[in-house]
């Protein structure tokens, strides 16, 4: 109770924090992009947003949201849609088996579905998503409320991340996955992409856990210091390499042609690669845990040039 008024007063108090909430939950709808982004920014990060020259990743993520609105952004966002998309350039073996896609959870037959999948929303991220691992745990009304929130959430407007925009809202289902058999959840591999050219993979380990390890490697699987973790690991400091990791950097070089950046993320199964998604704007480009020098690092590999504003 104590910790609730601690919000309110200072959300009655405090015009910035007021702000941060109206606009992770409606996103402001009655501003415009550019004031919107730079007023976040100055929130977030602590300093203004420079949009005449962008230098640093989060500054130029930006700048992208303005100014790169390619009509294709929207397919390839579309969880649903870019599947389509990866069937053509890549193939259906790279393809996470489809249960099922509706438009309401109301259209759902809970009681038809495997004992283990994923649901979520096409058009958001982790909005009513729910993971399950064991059915006869499922509470099918609190699940379809949940989707029912994911699929009103207008996930455009909070970061104002212009390709979710005009996506078709649905709800689709998935074989759920892991790793090996006994596994409980997938390890995430994360591609940081510049035009083709990936530079690294940020492998998120122990999800479940609640305390997910971030760490970056090269090609070459050599650890790359660009967060906390991996500037105070030990000197040598690595993990195993998957067997499917060469091919993976080629897949995210394949799939990130003639984008300035996007992050390619892919899994392992057994394996097998399998795609995840793509992601224009990690953290929607308010990361304020990213270390300055990775800010400035990543920023200097995006070449905005050739993008028309």
């Amino acid at each position: 109770m104590l910790q609730k008024a601690k919000k309110l007063f200072r959300y009655i108090t405090d015009s910035n924090y007021r702000f941060l909430v109206r606009s992770n939950i409606t996103g402001c709808p009655k501003m415009e992009d550019k004031e919107f982004l730079c007023r976040k920014f100055k929130i977030c990060m602590g300093r203004e947003l420079d949009l005449k020259a962008p230098k640093t990743f989060n500054e130029k993520l930006q700048w992208l949201k303005l100014n790169d609105r390619r009509p294709e952004y929207t397919m390839m966002v579309d969880k649903y849609l870019v599947r389509d998309h990866i069937r053509k350039v890549l193939g259906e073996e790279y393809l996470i088996p489809l249960i099922g896609v509706w438009d309401s959870p109301d259209e759902i037959d809970f009681d038809a579905l495997p004992e283990r999948f994923v649901l979520k929303c096409n058009h958001n991220s982790g909005v009513g998503m729910y993971i399950c691992r064991d059915k006869s745990k499922m509470e099918v009304e609190a699940v379809k409320k949940e989707l029912r929130r994911g699929l009103a959430q207008d996930y455009y407007l909070t970061g104002r991340e212009w390709p979710y925009k005009n996506v078709p809202r649905k709800i689709i289902c998935e074989k759920f996955m892991s790793d090996t058999p006994d596994a409980s959840d997938f390890t995430d591999y994360k591609f940081f992409c510049f035009n083709g050219k990936v530079d690294c993979v940020m492998v998120c380990l122990e999800r479940s856990s609640g305390d997910t390890k971030f760490y970056f490697f090269d090609e070459d699987w050599k650890l790359k210091r660009l967060n906390i973790r991996g500037k105070n690991a030990p000197e040598g400091f690595t993990i195993p390499k998957p067997s499917c990791m060469d091919e993976m950097f080629k897949i995210a070089a394949k799939l990130s042609k003639g984008m300035p950046f996007v992050r390619v993320d892919l899994y392992q199964s057994n394996d097998q690669i399998y795609f995840g998604e793509l992601t224009f704007f990690p953290d929607s480009g308010f990361d304020g845990n990213l270390l300055s020098e990775t800010d400035e690092y990543f920023g200097s590999l995006i070449d905005i040039s050739n993008v028309k504003e």
